[in-house]
């Protein structure tokens, strides 16, 4: 038996599931036309009848659905959370989202998610600059001067969220996760993003490392390029006393 489409399947499992909440958005590849055989419907649901925010996946009508619940104030938690670490995922679900149902509230959230969206995250500081081109650098040597094949190619994975990072970032850009890295980096420079791809794939292709380190120093370079010598963070100086104190907050964000 054929299965229903997207649309008439998360209609159906709102009427049968949630026949009370205030609203509900499907949102993911098969709204941006980019569904495989195995995405799954995701379903956005406010209802002032939950106490608080829960995810929940299930198969139904022969699809699987990725549910995503909120009452009508726990999803600012997540906004103010997703715009924190500028991976704005349930902005994008509630903008993009195609609406299922609405007594009156899913428009102004869909306005407060484009407004997030269109703003873009916090711009970085020049203090975070130098500290991400310190930990960028220091994986860029590690990943010049590894010999061990294993050890090599996670150092390589490594690399690639520490630049997709740090080129969006100090563009005030959004970045992602996963297959959302390449996304993020396509929605603001195209030409970037295929050259991006090119020299990791010419890397984990040939071995030949020399695309993935020149990349990086065209990325670092407007900042002044790398960054070893005299980087320091957390240093007080008390008459003749010095010492260091490393905080877990210069830590990069993976």
């Amino acid at each position: 038996m054929e299965r229903l489409d997207a649309v008439t399947t998360a209609k159906k499992f709102i009427e049968n599931h949630f026949p009370n909440c205030q609203g509900a958005v499907l949102a993911g590849s098969v709204v941006r036309g980019e569904a495989t055989d195995t995405s799954d419907l995701d379903i956005v649901i406010f209802d002032n009848n939950v106490n608080s925010s829960y995810r929940e996946s299930l198969i139904e009508l022969g699809w699987p659905i990725e549910l995503f619940v909120h009452n009508l104030t726990s999803y600012k938690f997540f906004f103010d959370q997703d715009y924190k670490v500028a991976k704005p995922s349930l902005q994008r679900m509630v903008s993009e989202g195609i609406i299922l149902k609405d007594e009156g509230v899913v428009w102004n959230i869909k306005k407060e998610a484009d407004h997030i969206l269109k703003e873009g995250p916090e711009e970085w500081s020049i203090e975070t600059i130098n500290v991400k081109r310190y930990f960028l650098t220091d994986i860029l040597d590690d990943f010049i001067g590894a010999k061990i094949l294993g050890e090599e190619l996670l150092i390589a994975n490594t690399l690639s969220i520490l630049l997709h990072e740090f080129y969006l970032r100090v563009n005030k850009q959004w970045i992602g996760t996963s297959k959302w890295i390449i996304r993020a980096l396509k929605q603001y420079d195209k030409e970037f993003a295929l050259k991006y791809v090119e020299s990791f794939e010419s890397y984990y292709k040939t071995g030949k490392k020399d695309k993935v380190i020149n990349l990086t120093d065209e990325v670092l370079e407007p900042f002044g390029g790398r960054l070893f010598d005299g980087f320091s963070v957390g240093k007080e100086k008390k008459g003749n006393d010095r010492k260091l104190n490393w905080c877990k907050r210069v830590r990069p964000l993976l």
